[in-house]
């Protein structure tokens, strides 16, 4: 019964809310880069290769085109702000994010698909579709 319940606990803590934070965290520098809307930043975390739909415009992409593209997005929609609505998360895998993007020309859905390694996230997909 001892055994039962410390099998318990341990599993109660390492999946608890948390546990769960933390792993937020390894997100943050992204969403920070699309709140200040700042292709640079973002670009730092693309595969070497990323496939993107941005306002209809889609295709795949080098990591320097990306950033070419996302750079012609942000001057015209400036960021009003970002925030994540929906996250799955599968650490050592693929990851989806969805979020909202406000900027001065309305709302954008942001779509992020990441794989994750040892040296931490990848964007690999990236859509802003107007809402």
């Amino acid at each position: 019964m001892q055994v039962l319940s410390l099998i318990l606990s341990a599993f109660l803590w390492f999946f608890s809310p948390d546990s769960v934070m933390n792993t937020d965290k390894s997100i943050d520098p992204i969403v920070s880069a699309i709140g200040s809307g700042s292709s640079s930043e973002l670009a730092r975390f693309f595969d070497s290769s990323i496939s993107m739909n941005v306002n209809g415009q889609q295709g795949d992409y080098s990591k320097n085109q990306a950033e070419i593209v996302l750079r012609d997005f942000f001057k015209k929609n400036q960021s009003l702000g970002f925030s994540l609505i929906f996250q799955n998360e599968n650490p050592g895998s693929l990851s989806t994010y969805i979020g909202e993007y406000s900027s001065n020309q309305g709302m954008f859905k942001v779509f992020i698909k990441v794989s994750q390694n040892g040296s931490g996230f990848r964007i690999y997909s990236l859509d802003f579709v107007k809402s």
